[in-house]
């Protein structure tokens, strides 16, 4: 028996060069708030922890020691949203870049969009 069982993804973190530019990318391009914005030490990173309105899965915008290779690559991530369609056309007033438009599959509808730092999301929707 299982008594203590795994709930949910509490964060997702994306590798960074500069905090202060991805923070307002996160912020401004794509609506996250702010939930924590707190130095880890001197001459380190600060741990910024962001909210997606309307989720519980939280992005951490902080770069491990050892991962600044990761720094511009596919993520992995996917990022849902109600109308694929709608967000492409609204996001690169916001200053957001795709690499690919809408798509649609037989399992949905997807494009690829890229961070500041050129990190690559997908934006789906069911």
């Amino acid at each position: 028996m299982i008594l203590h069982m795994i709930k949910s993804v509490k964060f997702v973190s994306i590798p960074v060069k500069d905090q202060d530019k991805a923070l307002e990318f996160y912020t401004k391009g794509l609506g996250f708030s702010i939930a924590t914005d707190q130095p880890m030490g001197p001459g380190q990173q600060r741990w910024i922890e962001l909210k997606i309105p309307g989720a519980d899965t939280r992005v951490v915008l902080f770069t491990a020691d050892g991962h600044e290779d990761r720094i511009g690559t596919f993520t992995g991530v996917s990022f849902e949203t109600g109308n694929v369609e709608k967000t492409y056309d609204e996001y690169p007033a916001r200053g957001v870049e795709f690499s690919e438009g809408p798509t649609k599959q037989p399992w949905g509808t997807y494009a690829i969009f890229k961070d500041a730092d050129g990190n690559q999301f997908v934006l789906s929707q069911k």
